[in-house]
C-alpha cells in the first residue's frame, strides 16, 4: 500500500529573496532549480552581489552549482566567498549589470 502525500507537499515553498541563500535547506534533487530561481529574484530585487551556501562537503553541490553559474546569462563572475562568509563552503556571485 502507498502512503499518500499530505496536501500541499508537493506545493511550492515562497522563500524571500535576501542577499544569500543556504541551499542545505533544499532536496539536492531541487538544487539547481532553487539556485536559478533565486537568481532571477535576486537580479529583479536589484541585488550585485549575491552568497550560495552549498557546503564543504564532498563537493558534489559546489562542482553542480558552479557548473550552473558557468552558463548562466545573468553571472558576471563568480568564485569562493571569503573566509569570514564561508570560504570554499558557499559561493560569491557577481550579477551582471542591466539584466
Amino acid at each position: 500500500m502507498e502512503k499518500e502525500n499530505p496536501p500541499g507537499a508537493d506545493a511550492p515553498h515562497h522563500i524571500p529573496v535576501e542577499d544569500s541563500i543556504d541551499l542545505h535547506t533544499f532536496s539536492p534533487r531541487d538544487v539547481l532549480s532553487v539556485v536559478e530561481e533565486y537568481l532571477e529574484e535576486a537580479a529583479a530585487k536589484g541585488y550585485k552581489e549575491v552568497r550560495l551556501i552549498h557546503g564543504k562537503g564532498t563537493g558534489t553541490q559546489r562542482a553542480a552549482v558552479r557548473s550552473l553559474l558557468a552558463r548562466h546569462h545573468l553571472v558576471e563572475f563568480f568564485s569562493d566567498a571569503p573566509p569570514e562568509a564561508g570560504g570554499w563552503g558557499a559561493t560569491r556571485v557577481i550579477i551582471r549589470a542591466g539584466k
